[in-house]
């Protein structure tokens, strides 16, 4: 497949950096794409690949560089602000959207216009890294293991990495919105740190609290399941100030506090080195749970989060090169199945047995507040 490419936007990011380095290696040419005229051709002469300089806000340049691809790996973030002008020039060109988001507003905005993008034989799949790659194969697997089920919950853990320099903006940017989850079919408000409960990854009993991550979204559009509640482990310091911030959230979202929060991020490193990334990994967990209260549990062992997400995102890109593509919104699952995971080196999953509604087994919930 050397021969093939497609055009990688935001590539001189931490991740963007990632997934060239990536494709690279898999004998792929993506095109280098972004806004920074330096740092774009600088990146490109580094590896040896192609570039395009344009602004998301250039609807003409947008238009030429992405007709030129059959897809796009959209990789600059936040999101939030971003995905839309990429998705709509994609519209307009015909060209297959991914992008590595894991931003609940994104994806079902991206969602809405499902029915244009099928109508264009346009695919649309956000979330094609570790956000939500592993979590949504994850809650179709439970979901074909109890079909039944009426709710699910998803938690994941970290281990020996860290957070890039883009994901702590995105993560900055909302936190005045405070959390969520999915209740009948509906993304629902709740307040940050809402609810805790010990779940076992697979190392004993651990405290894990809500977040709004991107599969209060997607595991919806993939199992149909109508109530979804999504969990991390959180250091108490930081659950409890997330709880006792509640009543200033607002001030949280305002111009002042922004700016000073995200200069105190843009001074620190862009990201996990390689060395972290190597010896980290990441663990998964996910419970289904139908009206007479039977239970169906089970786990995930992966790669480290960004190291996955480069392997994932690239992985989608081959297949959409290869004409497996299908029109309209798409998750992973719905895209290329519950096992898509497993195809990677490094990830192991796991089912325990399925409960009965009067038996208990290692997850209980905690407390809400």
């Amino acid at each position: 497949m050397p021969d093939c490419s497609f055009l990688l936007y935001g590539a001189t990011g931490y991740t963007g950096r990632l997934l060239a380095a990536h494709a690279r290696e898999r004998g792929l040419r993506p095109v280098l794409a972004g806004r920074d005229a330096r740092a774009v051709p600088a990146l490109a002469a580094e590896l040896g690949l192609p570039h395009r300089v344009v602004r998301l806000d250039d609807a003409a340049a947008l238009d030429a560089a992405l007709a030129a691809v059959p897809v796009v790996l959209h990789a600059a973030g936040p999101f939030a602000h971003t995905s839309a002008p990429m998705a709509a020039a994609c519209l307009r060109t015909g060209t297959h959207y991914l992008d590595v988001t894991g931003e609940i507003a994104v994806f079902e905005a991206l969602a809405a216009r499902g029915a244009e993008a099928g109508a264009r034989g346009v695919m649309l799949l956000p979330g094609v890294g570790f956000d939500v790659v592993p979590s949504d194969c994850l809650a179709a697997h439970l979901k074909r293991r109890l079909p039944t089920a009426t709710r699910l919950a998803l938690a994941f853990v970290g281990l020996g990495g860290g957070v890039s320099r883009g994901t702590a903006l995105t993560a900055v940017e909302n936190l005045h919105r405070g959390g969520a989850v999915r209740r009948a079919g509906h993304i629902t408000p709740v307040p940050a740190a809402w609810k805790t409960r010990a779940v076992d990854f697979g190392r004993g009993p651990r405290t894990v609290t809500t977040i709004p991550w991107g599969d209060v979204s997607t595991a919806y559009h993939s199992t149909g399941i109508p109530d979804v509640e999504v969990y991390t482990r959180l250091p108490d310091g930081l659950r409890r100030l997330m709880r006792l911030a509640r009543p200033i959230a607002p001030l949280l979202g305002t111009a002042p506090v922004q700016r000073f929060l995200k200069s105190r991020i843009r001074r620190g490193p862009a990201g996990p080195g390689a060395e972290q990334r190597a010896r980290g990994e990441s663990r998964l967990w996910g419970e289904a749970t139908d009206a007479e209260g039977r239970r169906a549990v089970s786990r995930l062992r992966t790669p480290e989060g960004y190291t996955l997400t480069a392997r994932t995102a690239v992985a989608v890109v081959e297949r959409v090169l290869a004409g497996a593509a299908p029109p309209g919104f798409q998750t992973p699952s719905l895209a290329y199945g519950a096992d898509f995971i497993l195809e990677f080196e490094g990830v192991v999953r796991e089912d325990l047995a399925l409960v009965g509604p009067h038996e208990e087994y290692d997850a209980i919930d905690a407390e809400t507040v």
